[in-house]
């Protein structure tokens, strides 16, 4: 079972490196939702600015036809990590667990990983990126954790083995 790192900071300092800040108004387009329907399953997700300013990835994750997941990423980043030790982002789950994950190649099959619980409040998620390990297709991949100096793609998913319903907002992601 891979371990879950949740620890809580109160506010974005002027050292930190914004990758995201979701307002009224902002763009979605660099946003892509791929659900398992690529290998025949039928989960479904959507992503939107709600009025309040955040993201909104909503969906349905269903197990039918060999399915179960939903994912959200944004190919187009390209933040230096420089300094930075850590990856926050503030967040409101729903209870259930996801998935960070990020690339540092757009060519690269892998990403890097780590899930996460939400607790069905406003929260900060802060992962340390030397504990997001590489995974392709669901299995660990055996080469060293991330140790990157950019990002160029970050996302989120949703795959736990289970039907049910998913809402994730998001606020801000960022380098700290």
């Amino acid at each position: 079972m891979f371990k879950t790192l949740l620890i809580f900071i109160t506010m974005v300092s002027a050292d930190a490196a914004i990758i995201f800040d979701f307002d009224k108004g902002v763009s979605l387009k660099n946003w892509l939702v791929v659900n398992d329907v690529v290998m025949g399953g039928r989960s479904s997700g959507g992503f939107s600015l709600n009025d309040d300013g955040h993201g909104v990835f909503r969906g349905e994750v269903s197990t039918e036809n060999n399915g179960g997941f939903s994912s959200l990423r944004c190919s187009d980043v390209n933040v230096k990590v420089g300094e930075a030790t850590t990856i926050v982002v503030r967040l409101k789950g729903d209870g259930k667990q996801y998935q960070l994950r990020v690339k540092d190649n757009k060519r690269s099959y892998h990403s890097y990983i780590l899930n996460f619980e939400t607790t069905g409040e406003w929260q900060d998620i802060v992962i340390p990126l030397n504990s997001m390990y590489p995974s392709f297709r669901g299995r660990r991949l055996q080469m060293e954790n991330f140790s990157s100096d950019k990002i160029v793609e970050i996302g989120f998913l949703i795959g736990n083995k289970k039907n049910e319903e998913f809402e994730l907002l998001l606020d801000k992601i960022y380098l700290k």
